[in-house]
């Protein structure tokens, strides 16, 4: 294995943002993955469509795709993508009272999309977090992760 480096510091230890700009185009994705906990009463409103707010799967399923676009706006080094897909998929899982979250994005570009894909996972979380507050103060957001990136000089990685 070799040494890894921090790549958005120079040589003074200064931030900086990482000139892609030699780097060629290449096919990239990636996804990550969010858990969250709550009251079995909470998630049984969210899956019998209860909530006075309406659909909340919906609406975290579009937050975290508007989050993956903007994800450049909320994180300082990171570069503006052409993202061509971005898929996040809710699935509640009644056994342990959660909200299983997970995000796809994919880009044609200079750089990785991983931010990205974690990006959507955890503004889809904090989404159903927001809408079910009322109800529900004690929800976990957990293991926001990287499950998997390809593409780029590294190549492929899975956890």
């Amino acid at each position: 294995m070799t040494e890894a480096t921090l790549t958005h510091l120079d040589e003074k230890g200064q931030a900086r943002m990482v000139d892609v700009g030699e780097k060629p185009h290449t096919e990239r994705s990636a996804t990550a993955t969010a858990i969250i906990y709550m009251q079995p009463e909470t998630l049984a409103m969210i899956v019998e469509g209860k909530h006075k707010k309406g659909d909340v799967m919906a609406t975290a399923r579009i937050a975290g795709i508007m989050a993956a676009k903007r994800t450049p706006d909320l994180i300082p080094m990171c570069h503006p993508l052409m993202i061509t897909s971005v898929k996040v998929d809710l699935v509640a899982d009644m056994d342990v009272s959660c909200v299983n979250i997970e995000a796809t994005c994919k880009t044609v570009g200079q750089t990785g999309i991983e931010i990205e894909a974690l990006t959507a996972a955890s503004v889809a979380a904090l989404t159903l977090y927001d809408m079910c507050k009322a109800v529900d103060r004690g929800m976990v957001i957990d293991q926001v992760q990287l499950m998997e990136k390809v593409g780029g000089k590294s190549g492929h990685w899975q956890r």
